[in-house]
């Protein structure tokens, strides 16, 4: 079913079914499967597959030859009706894919508001992405990953399976990342270690100084004292009850299943720039 003014290329394929709102356009040698609902303004390039019980945003700009909703990569799904969902004003740049999720998964690979995903990310079952996401060129998500909102994911990352990226974490280029970033921190290695804060993307979120400050104090804290991390989170809850910032850190620590990144040695983190 399509909305008014939608723009369909004749050499596309559009199952009756599909639910096209207003002003989309679907561009040459596109298809488009029978529970695909595509939300108001959103633009489909040529090549494009989008399939399965898949629900693109309103205002997204998916360009040539992505695949979104194939099932997922793995030998356990049996063509359940799982899910992908993308938000609002989300661009997928070329090659991308977003795999459906799986019922043993919690059913949905999910993208958020305004996320920039560049040429050939590949998004697997079960994801969860959040808002303002930035990944680069080829960074790949195993399943089950979680990425909290305004991370940036360098290009040629692989992240493993169940880890999660906290909010304005920022993962460098071409790392391995086998355990949580938290939230705020800078990532980069093979296997991942911590290098600070991610400082310059706090700025840039309009950050002020001030909680920028107490976010150092605290990573010195939790990850520079040579504590345990155990004993050095409960030092930080009771030292910083008052910032809202770092008890968001402490509860994403307390809640890792696969353990979190370990720092980098003391004198190399400064040196590193990514």
């Amino acid at each position: 079913m399509a909305g008014l003014g939608v723009s369909i290329h004749p050499t596309a394929v559009i199952h009756p079914k599909a639910e096209l709102d207003e002003d989309v356009a679907v561009g040459p040698f596109s298809v488009v499967g029978e529970h695909v609902r595509i939300g108001r303004g959103t633009q489909i390039g040529s090549h494009v597959s989008i399939e399965g019980w898949t629900e693109v945003g309103q205002r997204c700009k998916v360009f040539p030859y992505v695949s979104i909703g194939s099932p997922p990569q793995h030998l356990q799904y049996r063509d359940e009706p799982t899910r992908v969902v993308i938000g609002d004003d989300t661009i997928l740049r070329e090659y991308v894919t977003v795999n459906r999720g799986t019922a043993f998964g919690g059913g949905s690979t999910t993208l958020g508001h305004h996320d920039f995903l560049m040429a050939y990310v590949h998004i697997a079952h079960d994801c969860q992405v959040g808002n303002h996401v930035m990944m680069a060129n080829a960074a790949t998500l195993g399943g089950h990953i979680t990425i909290g909102n305004y991370a940036v994911i360098g290009g040629l990352v692989g992240v493993h399976q169940y880890v999660r990226i906290g909010d304005y974490a920022m993962v460098g280029g071409c790392s391995a990342v086998a355990r949580d970033v938290p939230p705020f921190m800078r990532a980069v290695g093979n296997r991942s270690r911590l290098f600070g804060l991610n400082s310059i993307g706090l700025r840039r979120g309009g950050f002020s100084s001030q909680r920028i400050r107490v976010l150092k104090q605290a990573y010195q804290l939790l990850f520079r004292k040579g504590q345990r991390l155990v004993e050095a989170t409960k030092l930080a809850r009771h030292q910083f009850q008052d910032s809202p910032d770092v008890l968001l850190l402490l509860t994403f620590l307390e809640s890792s299943t696969r353990g979190t990144c370990r720092p980098a040695r003391k004198g190399v983190e400064d040196e590193e720039e990514f």
